[in-house]
């Protein structure tokens, strides 16, 4: 079996090739998952050069073949798996994202807001691309989407391929594992789909934009006992970030993104008084990482694990305290990650294990199976939505959810019209959808301002100038 890694000189690489190494040596999570090779696919050659020089130093026993190349329909051939994690423009796209944003006194975050979406304007036409290669050379393929913002570039891509494109995200799943430990449940529970597992759970939203709304343990919704108590909350990062208070007033627990909304003018007013932006920290220390492997390849792995446990530990760290900035609690870090999500999904899949997740679906994909209906009515039929699911050796199978009402349904209303009105932009090249959308989305409060934004992503910015015909002047 051929899994390929679409964006292989990236991070998580290793990650995955551990797991998979652990599984053909018959231990891990996964020890029924065999892959034969992992193929690198980047456009970059230099970073695929240093991925390989990690590896090799780590030296993981029983790992796959791995196969390295800059040639998408070479990469894409033959695959049985990918895995999707683009990141067009690199980290001076995203810094350039931020910085343009933040200059108008708007949130520039990758994946929320006017960030979010420059980001999809230059991703959107390569993640259609590698649709298209996959549509031509393996159809039969599962995409594994984890590229931001993985709503929009799922919802996208899945006009070419359909429900054989599955976006991902470890904040949803990782939410109820680490309430459900709260609450004194068994975390790993929380994924058994067999008959006698007791724990349930109903959460619904959009990627970077969800709630979970109930939390069933032994036949008893916790969630309220939860809200309720102060010391089991002190163990919720969400609650420590966003407040446990408003989280007692809405009567859910939010999506860490939430921040993002409900502490707007905050996080805007914390990240630019911060010495960098997340982009700059990012691209400042990855760069001297590539630099430091390649000058010296011998201390490859020590110097990719250094990296990656200091890129851990800051992550979001504008939502957090001062105090708390320096490093996060193992418990708000034990999901697992991207990674295992991927590999869970992926080993259910091939395997037909039945395991329950939460996913970035079509909002009709359970409409064959029940005949009830789009899970959320008020979205259109091909909206990317995030729900729990079953997965199997029969494919994904959204869950129903309870219905989605209040303010929240005008949040995840108005958010994903702003991401229709992206694709719509992103594939047609039509600035004015891109000035609605940006002028649209409920955490830019005038219409000026976000044509100023715009105008700077195409003066400054060559992926998203690329996207609309522009060349960037500086």
């Amino acid at each position: 079996m051929k899994l390929l890694i679409v964006g292989g000189g990236g991070f998580r690489v290793p990650q995955v090739v551990e797991v998979l190494a652990a599984a053909r040596a018959g231990s891990g999570l996964y020890p029924g998952l065999e892959v034969d090779e992992v193929c690198l696919y980047d456009t970059s050659a230099a970073r695929l050069d240093v991925m390989r020089a990690v590896l090799r130093d780590l030296n993981y026993p029983q790992a796959p073949i791995i196969t390295s190349t800059t040639d998408v329909r070479e990469a894409v051939a033959g695959s049985d798996f990918i895995f999707s994690a683009l990141r067009e423009g690199g980290t001076h796209g995203r810094v350039i994202d931020e910085l343009v944003a933040l200059r108008e006194g708007v949130l520039g975050q990758e994946t929320v807001g006017v960030g979010g979406y420059a980001y999809a304007f230059r991703t959107v036409p390569a993640a259609m691309e590698l649709a298209r290669a996959v549509r031509d050379l393996a159809p039969e393929a599962w995409v594994i989407n984890f590229t931001n913002p993985a709503g929009i570039i799922t919802q996208a891509m899945r006009s070419v391929l359909g429900d054989r494109v599955v976006g991902i995200c470890d904040t949803p799943i990782g939410l109820v594992r680490r309430a459900t430990a709260a609450v004194g449940g068994d975390a790993a529970r929380v994924s058994q789909v067999a008959q006698g597992s007791d724990v349930d759970f109903d959460y619904v939203g959009l990627n970077h934009l969800g709630w979970l709304r109930s939390l069933t343990v032994a036949g008893e919704d916790r969630l309220p006992a939860l809200l309720a108590d102060d010391e089991a909350l002190d163990h919720m990062e969400e609650a420590r970030t966003i407040g446990a208070d408003w989280l007692r007033t809405i009567g859910m627990l939010p999506n860490e993104y939430l921040f993002y909304y409900y502490l707007n003018r905050e996080s805007v007013a914390r990240i630019r008084e911060e010495a960098e932006t997340r982009g700059q920290f990012l691209e400042r220390q990855q760069g001297a990482f590539y630099d430091a492997v390649a000058a010296e390849p011998g201390r490859a792995g020590e110097l990719w694990t250094r990296t990656h446990d200091e890129r851990e530990a800051t992550y979001m760290a504008e939502s957090r305290e001062e105090s708390e900035r320096a490093g996060r609690r193992a418990e708000d870090i034990a999901g697992g990650g991207y990674q295992q999500v991927a590999l869970d999904l992926m080993t259910a899949l091939r395997t037909g294990a039945p395991a329950r997740m939460v996913l970035d679906v079509g909002n009709a994909d359970a409409h064959a199976g029940d005949g009830q209906g789009l899970v959320v009515p008020q979205l259109r039929e091909d909206a990317v939505i995030e729900v729990p699911c079953v997965v199997d050796a029969d494919g994904v199978h959204p869950q129903r959810v309870g219905a989605l009402g209040g303010p929240e349904l005008g949040l995840v209303a108005s958010v994903k019209g702003c991401e229709e009105l992206v694709i719509e932009a992103a594939l047609s090249g039509d600035e004015r959808l891109a000035w609605r959308a940006l002028a649209s989305h409920p955490l830019v409060d005038s219409v000026n301002v976000a044509r100023r934004v715009l105008d700077g992503y195409l003066e400054r910015n060559p992926g998203v100038a690329r996207t609309f015909g522009h060349r960037v002047r500086h």
